[in-house]
């Protein structure tokens, strides 16, 4: 029996963040109800990557809303407002992330479902809080990244600001929405009261960047210095960064600097015994290391080093990663469809309880293909 089965969520977000912490209660055994839209749905079902699409749904939809059910209304409808209230009353948890505002307008804001369900947790993400000159700016992931600082910590001092390459405030936020829900069932589930979880991009990309904002605030307020050789870290030394050889890639994180010059046979670093330099001339260390870890090949490096226990690794693409027994033993790829001919592979949940790996076959749901079973089990 998985951990959260019998819990009713009732997913009325969109995108990404908000569906993404439906998705993981899915994955733990909770019974989430998609409320979509009849014309339409869910707009990312429409958003794509790659211009990847599966049963007339895009494959981000489909990879985000597996193992789901949707239930089709019209919340301007009386009619199905009224079956709305009636899911509200029987459910656990619910999830919203519509601009402030626009759950009061629909009347399905948190004070008015609390009246319905006084024991309901319910969960609002937005992209920058309920107050403030941001709250009605869109709240997407590239936007909030570039707001954030966070754009200034990744490429090289000369690259200007450099994006990371996925959605990491949605995905964040997701994970963070969870956590706050979570937070709320225990709670609930030692004095009964339901509760009201809050999270935003924003907000949670500033915790991921925690570390290096607490050094910015007690450092005397000064920006990220990055590297302009192989910048991996914003502020840590030499060697951290990622390394050509002479035949693929490799990373190299914290490391004694005299002691990776013994073991690479490179004299230069040898210059460096001093723990203040590794910092101080950290440009000037990793240029000797670019140099000399292109007379020989990866494998090389990584037989002499990982030996002697230093912080290394190979620099691995997809095809390799798959292909490699560290990956498989993780058993991370599933199969999940709407039948065995509308199909496709994606990663399961990362969770391990008591040893179970969580995966299900289920793909995402057609627009409303649940509402008779939902009628028949709810309403």
């Amino acid at each position: 029996m998985k951990p959260l089965e019998g819990l009713i969520v009732l997913d009325f977000s969109q995108f990404l963040a908000g569906p993404s912490a439906a998705l993981r209660l899915a994955d733990l055994g909770a019974e989430v109800i998609k409320i979509e839209r009849p014309d339409g749905g869910d707009l990312c079902r429409r958003l794509y990557i790659s211009n990847l699409e599966l049963d007339g749904d895009s494959t981000l939809f489909h990879s985000i809303n597996r193992n789901k059910k949707s239930f089709s209304a019209n919340l301007k409808d009386s009619e199905d407002r009224k079956k709305i209230e009636s899911l509200i009353r029987k459910a656990d948890v619910m999830i919203e992330n519509f601009r402030p505002g626009v759950m009061e307008k629909l009347g399905f804001d948190y004070a008015s479902v609390q009246k319905i369900n006084p024991k309901i947790i319910y969960a609002s993400v937005t992209g920058y809080g309920r107050l403030g000159p941001w709250k009605d700016k869109p709240g997407q992931d590239l936007l909030v990244q570039s707001l954030s600082g966070l754009t200034w910590l990744s490429g090289n001092a000369d690259q200007g600001p450099v994006p990371m390459g996925i959605a990491i405030a949605d995905l964040y936020t997701g994970a963070h929405c969870v956590q706050g829900i979570l937070a709320c069932l225990v709670r609930r589930g030692i004095s009964g009261k339901g509760g009201r979880v809050e999270v935003s991009l924003m907000e949670s990309i500033l915790d991921f960047q925690f570390e290096v904002i607490t050094t910015h605030l007690n450092d005397g307020y000064k920006p990220p210095d990055r590297s302009q050789v192989n910048n991996a870290h914003a502020y840590l030394g030499a060697p951290y960064g990622i390394y050509k050889t002479q035949e693929g890639w490799m990373a190299l994180s914290m490391g004694d600097i005299a002691q990776l010059g013994e073991l690479l046979g490179c004299l230069a670093l040898k210059n460096y015994p001093d723990k203040k330099t590794w910092f101080t001339q950290r440009d000037e260390i990793k240029a000797v290391l670019v140099n000399h870890l292109q007379t020989k090949t990866a494998a090389h490096w990584l037989s002499i080093l990982e030996p002697a226990d230093i912080w290394c690794a190979e620099v691995m693409s997809w095809e390799k990663l798959r292909n490699h027994p560290g990956f498989q033993v993780l058993d991370m790829i599933q199969k999940v469809g709407r039948s065995e001919e509308i199909s496709l592979e994606t990663t399961r949940c990362p969770i391990r309880i008591d040893g179970e790996i969580y995966k299900s076959s289920l793909g995402s749901p057609k627009i409303g293909q649940h509402n008779e079973e939902i009628k028949e089990k709810y309403l």
